[in-house]
């Protein structure tokens, strides 16, 4: 019987059922992934005095098996494998990023889920300087590239992926992959694909592509306001919001989809399990509005206010697009 995975956002505090591959807390506090009640669980300080938390629940089939290695904890069914790790503060991330990555990669070799399809990185103080005056973000997308290079991506590509700040000391990381689906990695003709980034944008590009299809959904990284490899409409919010919905739409879309051998489509009206990272308090209005015009009324939306990989960037969004097959 085929197994399937799902999302759903619910009450941080709620209980969770047992089909429950793993939870991540978004809330206060940040600190290393354990197994609670023997879900893997990861907690993220992602809000502030102004907003709720809230987890984030993974769900599938079953039975669920789950444990530890090395510093990372792990779940799994026959057919999916969640995995979450912790890199403490350093004043430089490159090497204990590398390592950290490089271990999950050994994980889903030895475990045999060779195929990931979306992962998620939250960054502390992403915009400011490692010892090396180094942008913390960069320093953490050289360690994480030099892991692709050495144990993975040459076999399976790179995933869709976030990178977003955090209000906690220390990077939380995790990932979702399986083991005999076959995902398609998409990339977006109107910009550059991040891995090709020019040197200006740090000694290492980012690895990640801009989505993931699997089956019926289309994972959709975090989007912003980029056009080719440049940041557009700096300090203009609802200009940035345009375009990076206007990414998506295309990214999802049948036009862009077909031009990479993949049929069918779908439109922003299907894509659900939203968050939407912005990084002024005071946008926080106009950033809502905005995204109740965009998306379906039914749609879940979370709001994050937390610092975005550019420190040009006001606004970026993730989610999870339902695809419809050319034969639907």
């Amino acid at each position: 019987m085929m197994s399937t995975i799902a999302s759903r956002f619910i009450a941080h505090d709620a209980t969770c059922e047992d089909d429950v591959l793993a939870r991540i807390v978004f809330g206060a506090t940040s600190g290393p992934p354990c197994i609670e009640n023997g879900v893997p669980t990861l907690h993220l300080a992602m809000y502030d005095d102004a907003r709720d938390g809230f987890a984030e629940i993974w769900t599938c089939a079953g039975p669920i098996r789950s444990g530890r290695f090395n510093d990372l904890v792990f779940a799994h069914d026959d057919e999916f494998l969640f995995c979450a790790g912790f890199i403490p503060s350093s004043g430089q991330y490159t090497e204990a990023t590398r390592k950290a990555y490089g271990d999950a990669f050994a994980l889903v070799g030895e475990l045999n889920f060779p195929k990931i399809f979306r992962m998620w990185n939250f960054i502390p103080h992403i915009n400011g300087a490692n010892r090396e005056g180094l942008e913390v973000y960069r320093d953490f997308c050289r360690g994480r590239a030099i892991a692709f290079e050495r144990d993975y991506a040459d076999a399976s590509g790179m995933p869709a992926a976030t990178g977003i700040g955090t209000w906690g000391e220390g990077v939380g990381f995790y990932f979702l992959a399986c083991r005999a689906n076959s995902p398609r990695h998409i990339e977006n003709s109107r910009q550059t694909p991040a891995y090709a980034y020019p040197q200006r944008y740090g000694p290492k590009p980012p690895s990640f592509a801009r989505g993931t299809l699997l089956r019926d959904a289309l994972f959709v990284s975090g989007t912003a306001s980029i056009l080719g490899h440049e940041t557009v409409h700096e300090g203009d919010l609802d200009e940035q919001w345009r375009v990076a919905i206007g990414n998506i739409a295309h990214l999802i879309g049948a036009e862009n989809l077909e031009a990479q051998k993949v049929g069918g489509g779908c439109t922003l009206r299907d894509l659900d399990w939203i968050k939407v990272y912005y990084r002024h308090s005071t946008d926080l209005p106009r950033v809502m509005k905005l995204a109740q015009d965009a998306f379906h009324p039914n749609a879940s939306i979370r709001y994050l206010r937390v610092d975005i990989c550019r420190a040009d960037l006001l606004v970026e969004i993730e989610g999870i697009a339902s695809y419809r097959h050319p034969s639907d």
